[in-house]
């Protein structure tokens, strides 16, 4: 019971409109990701603030029991980074 890569761009997009993500699936099995995420409304926020943005705009889909997705290695950066 994963989320594709598709899914988990939508959620992002949808909160960060301008923002470019690339998912690598790290175990072949919807369940593990890498996802590198660049946006301009990172700039000036700390890189805990940036994480918590995108934890925000994944609505829930890492919450324990509830979650669809069981891991996420997550890399933030500005366009100028």
């Amino acid at each position: 019971m994963g989320m594709s890569a598709d899914e988990i761009v939508g959620l992002i997009k949808a909160a960060l409109p301008d923002a470019t993500v690339k998912m690598t699936d790290l175990a072949g099995d919807n369940d593990h990701w890498k996802a590198i995420v660049i946006s301009k409304a990172f700039i000036g926020k700390s890189r805990v603030a940036q994480h918590q943005m995108v934890y925000a705009a994944l609505k829930g889909s890492m919450d324990g029991a509830n979650g669809q997705l069981h891991a996420l290695a997550l890399e933030t950066q500005t366009p100028e980074d």
